[in-house]
């Protein structure tokens, strides 16, 4: 999994799609590059109902642990979901619109490209 400071709400992300099996969880950070968070967390699931299912389950977690409000968009479609928790944005697609989109070589402005975080 990616470096994140134990008890941050990147943490808490991170580890909440590795619990509900998200897949090729990518954390993009932002800081220094954008003033929208401070990092965005990209990853998959297999189905519409699984990408809702995670996105769902991550703004209840966040939500409960103190976080602050989450916005969800993209229900009940769930082609892509975006989750804004303020400085964690989360992005999950089903992988056919993931690799449409492809924002992970969006973001990467150039420098070296984001680390996969060896979620599956």
């Amino acid at each position: 999994m990616a470096e994140a400071e134990p008890g941050t709400l990147h943490a808490l992300v991170l580890e909440q799609l590795d619990e509900d099996q998200a897949q090729d969880v990518v954390s993009v950070p932002l800081e220094g590059k954008s003033s929208i968070a401070d990092h965005m967390v990209i990853a998959s699931g297999r189905s519409t109902r699984q990408v809702a299912s995670i996105a769902q389950k991550l703004a209840e977690s966040i939500k409960q642990a103190g976080h602050g409000p989450v916005r969800l968009e993209g229900l009940p479609a769930a082609d892509w979901v975006l989750v804004d928790a303020g400085d964690v944005v989360v992005h999950l697609f089903r992988p056919e619109v993931r690799s449409f989109y492809n924002l992970e070589r969006m973001w990467a402005f150039g420098d070296a490209p984001p680390v996969p975080t060896g979620t599956a």
